[in-house]
């Protein structure tokens, strides 16, 4: 064995101990566990950038997406790990190892789309017969509030699910108190979200079922029984399922997330305070979220007679 295969060998990290930690969504790390489960029944090894491209190469564009996400994740803990444990008389077959993560990360390719994309967005006539699809049940009630955070708060459904009632503050607002969200986002950057005066009371009256501890949102079992907290794939199911029986398919969680910026620059919040709202680290994000590059109000078929 080589100086630089032996320093790699007693550095490397169990990959699906890596994802378990990752900050992603549970449904995320279950496809980046998959993915790199697939691959490892191979017999290949993750050092062995050829072996991954030629895999990858026959790879459906999602799959190989999972795929080069879960080896980034696991290569960069390599490189930090290499580096943290470089000294002077081992420095060039750090550094040679180094290049050796660098080529395995490239292995895979993911040819990104361009371009625009067409994204669901709902009117407030829809965001209103998506919230009266919900009854006045324990799961209805539930429903409709996280519906409501959703599309009236543009929460990600990672952070709806980790919302407690600790995080419902109030801050003074001139001559009142405005209740926000104190939310920990991507990247566990924190920001703070101002809601409505009608959500800060559904919060506080379903607060009334749960307490007002711990997690806001919880399972809903048979006889109305209130459980754990719900999963974001839980928040998931409920988008969807309310979706259909408004005759929206296929409605998610970031479609509300979207609809929430969109309804926000239509009233004239400035995009930069959207963008906050949001959490995005940059405006060129918001403005896809918007997608400001296509005028929908008035194109080019609304002058071309069709009678």
């Amino acid at each position: 064995m080589t100086s630089q295969a032996a320093l790699t060998s007693t550095v490397q990290p169990d990959v699906f101990s890596l994802i378990e930690r990752a900050d992603l969504a549970d449904s995320t790390k279950m496809q980046y566990a998959k993915a790199m489960q697939n691959y490892l029944a191979t017999g290949s090894a993750l050092t062995d950038a050829d072996a991954l491209a030629d895999y990858a190469h026959g790879l459906k564009h999602s799959s190989r997406a999972f795929l080069k996400s879960a080896v980034r994740l696991w290569a960069r803990q390599m490189a930090g790990t290499l580096k943290a444990g470089a000294t002077p008389g081992n420095i060039h077959q750090v550094q040679a190892a180094l290049y050796r993560f660098e080529a395995i990360e490239a292995a895979i390719t993911v040819s990104q789309s361009k371009g625009t994309k067409a994204h669901t967005w709902l009117s407030l006539p829809e965001v209103k017969r998506l919230l009266d699809t919900c009854d006045d049940s324990f799961s209805g009630k539930r429903d409709k509030l996280v519906l409501g955070l959703l599309v009236g708060a543009g929460l990600r459904r990672k952070e709806l699910s980790a919302l407690t009632f600790a995080d419902i503050q109030t801050q003074p607002v001139k001559r009142r108190k405005r209740t926000v969200l104190a939310v920990r986002g991507k990247g566990a950057k924190d920001r703070v979200v101002p809601i409505s005066k009608p959500l800060a009371r559904a919060i506080s009256a379903w607060g009334e079922h749960v307490s007002h501890s711990g997690s806001v949102f919880r399972r809903i079992i048979r006889k109305q029984s209130i459980c754990e907290s719900l999963s974001p794939i839980g928040i998931f199911n409920i988008v969807r399922k309310r979706g259909e029986m408004m005759d929206k398919q296929k409605l998610s969680p970031h479609d509300l997330r979207r609809t929430y910026a969109q309804l926000g620059y239509e009233a004239g919040v400035p995009i930069t305070q959207i963008c906050k709202l949001l959490g995005h680290a940059s405006i060129t994000t918001t403005q896809r979220y918007l997608n400001l590059e296509l005028d929908l109000e008035t194109t080019i078929s609304d002058f071309v007679p069709f009678e």
